[in-house]
């Protein structure tokens, strides 16, 4: 396709389409540790990638779709927050991607080769059909098993986005709320940090319990 074809819903689907790719095949060699993927997931992702035609030069490029940044933190609650929102991401656009795919359509009497060509089209993008749905059902069983908390906190986070600013009502509720509220966040901090040093204090005591 060249960039003059390239106008309209064609081109917006066939991005789509290599976004979803790319981010399947990072998935599949950095989102997890290579032995919790299991193995029919990985040559799912690579018959994906070939039933798209999608170049390993448009994949291997260093440019991420997904920014890594955040996992490199040591702060466990923060990754796992931030792996809810990129579990989330797989699951929209693997739906997106099963939406695009060609449902199936009946045979039509007496034709033969376009036929037999428009049958094995239709079994292919069955063929992946089903393994998109095998790898989204596996997202969504890794999301609900271990990250049913850090899912509700996401959830909170976007319904504060929804919240009506620029209503007069809103905005004076929300101002006298604001006194409680930023008593909590100027206290939190500092309750963290206590509890932080219990902790530390408890590790020293019982260290010291075990030497004497």
């Amino acid at each position: 396709m060249t960039q003059k074809d390239c106008r309209g819903t064609t081109c917006g689907v066939t991005k789509v389409k290599k976004t979803v790719v790319c981010l399947l095949l990072w998935m599949s060699l950095h989102l997890i540790s290579g032995s919790y993927v299991p193995q029919e997931m990985k040559s799912a992702i690579q018959n994906i990638k070939q039933f798209y035609k999608v170049s390993d030069s448009d994949i291997y490029n260093n440019q991420p779709v997904i920014s890594r940044e955040v996992l490199k933190s040591s702060n466990a609650e923060r990754k796992m927050v931030y792996m809810v929102g990129i579990l989330e991401t797989y699951e929209k656009l693997i739906g997106r991607m099963l939406k695009q795919l060609p449902t199936p359509s009946p045979p039509i009497a007496g034709s033969n080769t376009s036929g037999s060509a428009s049958s094995t089209g239709s079994e292919a993008a069955s063929d992946i059909r089903q393994k998109l749905n095998d790898i989204l059902e596996k997202v969504q069983n890794v999301k609900t098993t271990y990250y049913q908390e850090q899912e509700k906190l996401l959830k909170g986070l976007q319904e504060l986005k929804h919240i009506q600013v620029d209503n007069v009502k809103v905005q004076n509720k929300a101002l006298v709320e604001l006194l409680v509220l930023y008593q909590e966040a100027s206290s939190l901090p500092d309750s963290i940090e206590k509890r932080r040093k219990r902790r530390w204090q408890r590790q020293v005591k019982a260290k010291t319990n075990r030497r004497g």
